[in-house]
């Protein structure tokens, strides 16, 4: 398999030429044609630090323009049976697979993941695709007895309007499809904002909805893009004809969505902050836990939601661990994500890179000790300024640098002595994303799982923090933001929630056996 390289640029231009990406893009589209009159928006990969091509950003008539194309297209698309959209979805999944490849570079070079990674989560794109397609058949009401005589009671669930979807750079494509494969099955159409550090993965995958599109003769404006900045998020939430917005990034994003659409009674489905511990008990496996920590805190280069921030270490094994992980530090590869021999590609850019170094001097300022001291790196391979070691503090869960999340790979230790202390330290943080305990003893992961464990959306034993699989409900509590994505029966908030009463007799008897006679 070949991968791209710094000096390989032929091979990119070819991955680009594949996904129809072009030098200049038109960052909008209803799905036909390309469009936007805004300013132009540069891609730049963090791998090298080369220009990869532009787009056009939305202007509020470039907005107009579409939110009045979705509209039109969800007249027509509701009323197709929901197990034909689903068959319109299951070809988009298989388009994925034949462009899975490409794709999956793309995401890397593009964002700076490691080319598993990219290619994972193009495959996640194609699970959910397949959840979807057998979803279509099962978008169950509920059948209820009523009190009155002859009369039959149910609900049922109908489709929502325009679905607003604002994504993040660090997932680029996967998390836009688990709110778009969904919300296609349930009749809705998409309006997409990706992240504008990624904007050409949104090109991408629009062109191979095109393909799908054009094949079955549907309408424009089922899927949609609109590239810009926050001003296009803002225009979303702040239109009545935007029923649901479905947010990821990071808390104060999350409460300005909120509180915009909540000025107006909108729906919302928040994918925010996450501040992830990892329990190792005295009766851990260090065999599994170690290697599920490294990857929790340096995968993604530690630019996960689900990342693993802190360890939360029974005083007695806290040295042996600390000592076999800062060896095991030793042994991480850095250097371009496309490279499968690299365990770590770089940040996003060089303010993420700023942010990183902060925050290790914000430790050290509050009293922490640092154990692996990381920082930006330079030299060759690392031309792009957007390279960093990871790094491992010991400190106290109370410092207001470990009460914050850093999107970046910085891995905090911190001792307990009694499971009672370790579970009020995991969740003794303002977010409630994903959680994890490392245990061979069945009464600790049992008390981690009660009402009086982990109070995070996901709560894992013998696993790690980070990654998700698509059949489960994905998402948080507290400032987290308390949504769900993705598989379980999170497709019902992509719909509307309907009670209807049939009298099916000659009378009309009241509830509660009131009577109102005239």
């Amino acid at each position: 398999m070949e991968t791209i390289t710094p000096n390989n640029v032929q091979n990119i231009e070819g991955v680009l030429d594949t996904l129809g990406v072009k030098k200049e893009n038109h960052g909008c589209s209803t799905g036909k044609n390309g469009f936007g009159s805004g300013a132009k928006v540069i891609s730049t990969s963090p791998v090298d630090g080369q220009e990869i091509a532009s787009v056009t950003t939305a202007t509020q008539a470039d907005y107009d323009r579409v939110i009045e194309t979705a509209s039109k297209a969800f007249t027509e698309w509701r009323m197709k049976p929901a197990p034909l959209r689903g068959e319109i979805v299951r070809q988009y999944g298989d388009r994925l697979r034949e462009y899975k490849q490409e794709l999956g570079m793309l995401v890397s070079y593009e964002m700076g993941k490691s080319l598993q990674e990219g290619l994972g989560e193009v495959q996640e794109m194609i699970d959910i695709c397949d959840f979807a397609v057998g979803l279509s058949r099962q978008l169950h009401g509920f059948t209820m007895h009523s009190e009155r005589f002859k009369h039959r009671m149910y609900e049922q669930y109908h489709p929502l309007g325009v679905v607003g979807i604002i994504s993040a750079f660090n997932f680029p494509v996967a998390v836009w499809c688990w709110n778009t494969a969904l919300a296609w099955v349930c009749g809705d159409v998409c309006i997409w904002k990706p992240s504008e550090k990624t904007p050409l993965t949104s090109i991408a995958c629009q062109n191979i909805w095109n393909e799908v599109a054009a094949n079955n003769d549907l309408p424009e404006g089922i899927s949609c893009i609109l590239n810009g900045d926050y001003k296009v998020g803002q225009m979303m939430t702040a239109d009545k004809k935007v029923a649901l917005i479905s947010a990821t990034g990071s808390i104060r994003m999350g409460k300005q969505v909120a509180q915009a659409m909540g000025a107006r009674l909108g729906k919302t489905l928040l994918e925010l902050g996450g501040n992830n511990a990892m329990i190792i008990t005295q009766n851990a496996d260090l065999n599994i836990t170690i290697p599920g920590a490294v990857f929790g805190a340096v995968g993604t280069a530690g630019q996960r939601c689900t990342s693993t921030r802190r360890l939360i270490i029974h005083s007695s094994i806290y040295d042996q661990v600390k000592e076999t992980l800062a060896k095991a530090y030793k042994q991480i590869n850095i250097g371009n994500p496309l490279d499968e021999s690299n365990h770590m590609g770089p940040l996003i850019d060089k303010e993420a890179v700023d942010t990183y170094t902060s925050a290790i001097e914000k430790v050290k300022a509050e009293g922490g000790t640092m154990l692996v001291e990381g920082g930006k790196l330079s030299g060759e391979g690392y031309e792009s300024g957007c390279y960093v070691s990871p790094s491992i503090a010991e400190v106290e869960n109370h410092y207001e640098i470990v009460q914050d999340e850093t999107f970046a790979p910085l891995l905090y230790l911190i001792k307990y002595d009694t499971l009672e202390e370790a579970i009020d330290l995991q969740n003794g943080v303002k977010q409630g994303l994903s959680s994890a305990i490392m245990t061979t003893n069945m009464r600790e992961a049992e008390a981690f799982l009660s009402h009086e464990g982990s109070d995070c959306g996901i709560a894992n034993v013998n696993i790690g923090t980070s990654g998700a699989e698509i059949g489960g409900a994905f998402g948080g509590e507290k400032e987290t933001g308390g949504g769900r994505e993705s598989g379980s029966d999170a497709w019902k908030v992509y719909m509307r929630r309907q009670t209807n009463t049939i009298n099916y007799s000659t009378e009309l008897p009241l509830a509660q056996g009131i009577k109102f006679d005239f």
